[in-house]
């Protein structure tokens, strides 16, 4: 386990520290996915593949280039958590093609019935104790509402870690005294991470009901998002709420990119549920006279 300045920084990083350009190389992200992957893929001198559904969307040869995959769980944006089954698959796929799996547990402390299961776990369950090629990452930032405090964490495979400890001696910044006893403090404790979610669930419990045809949304299984179906171009259905209701919301496609001849960002918007809950309580009442007059 190492200390990072946020889980952004280290997916980032990470990716520079086991891709190796010089031979084939290819990055698979989830998709819609976060940005950072594919960013960390293409500086990382290596090509981004994006997966819409299952494995079986990539060809053997696909997968046979493939030296990292990042997993993000509970998804953002759709808040879908990975099962068992589909962690086998993917230690399956690593173990036989050699890649590195990079899991994203930044959501994994905000969910609405039993807590998701997380890849060390599910790799504990499956008698992979070494946790040979994956690492896990997360942080402080979602479940302790501390996006800028800049602290998180890696754990898994040591002889990844090793590695990723090397270069991090010369890319990374050391956490100042001040953060490392503030996240001590928030690492420690459970009772505000318990509120939090309480807080998200009353949030769902509040906007869910309030949407309603042409607009489409359901509960997700983790995370602080809606995951909202338009009826209109989601780019279009933006502008146009923002310009009219100022409402902000961000377009699904923004966060995805074609695969297999489609964006599963199309006809999506995300919104991220963070406001006080009367503020997010008016947004949708906002969006649904915008969506009555589409």
């Amino acid at each position: 386990m190492l200390p990072v300045n946020g889980s952004r920084e280290a997916l980032f990083a990470f990716a520079q520290t086991v891709v190796d350009p010089t031979r084939p190389a290819k990055v698979v992200c989830p998709n819609p996915f976060y940005q950072i992957y594919e960013g960390a893929a293409l500086l990382a001198g290596a090509a981004p593949l994006f997966l819409n559904e299952k494995p079986d969307e990539l060809t053997e040869q696909q997968w046979s280039e493939v030296q990292l995959l990042y997993a993000c769980s509970p998804a953002n944006p759709s808040g879908k958590v990975l099962r068992l089954d589909e962690w086998r698959a993917l230690f399956e796929l690593a173990e036989r093609h050699g890649f590195v799996i990079a899991s994203d547990e930044c959501y994994s402390e905000i969910y609405f019935g039993a807590p998701p299961l997380g890849a060390l776990e599910a790799a504990f369950k499956l008698n992979r104790k070494n946790y040979e090629h994956l690492v896990v990452f997360s942080s402080l930032s979602k479940r302790s509402n501390a996006p800028g405090m800049r602290s998180g964490f890696v754990a898994g495979d040591a002889e990844l870690l090793k590695g990723f400890l090397r270069y991090r001696t010369y890319h990374g910044s050391a956490m100042s005294l001040a953060v490392q006893q503030a996240s001590v403090a928030a690492w420690s404790d459970e009772a505000h991470v318990r509120e939090n979610r309480r807080r998200y669930a009353e949030k769902f419990k509040a906007v869910l009901p309030l949407i309603r045809h042409p607009l489409q949304a359901e509960m997700p299984q983790g995370g602080f998002y809606l995951w909202l179906r338009t009826p209109i171009d989601e780019c279009e259905f933006a502008r146009r709420l923002h310009a009219e209701y100022n409402v902000l919301v961000l377009p699904g496609s923004y966060l995805a990119r074609e695969a297999g001849g489609v964006n599963p960002g199309r006809h999506r918007v995300r919104i991220a549920l963070v406001a006080p809950q009367a503020e997010c309580v008016e947004a949708i009442g906002r969006m649904m006279q915008f969506a009555k007059n589409l």
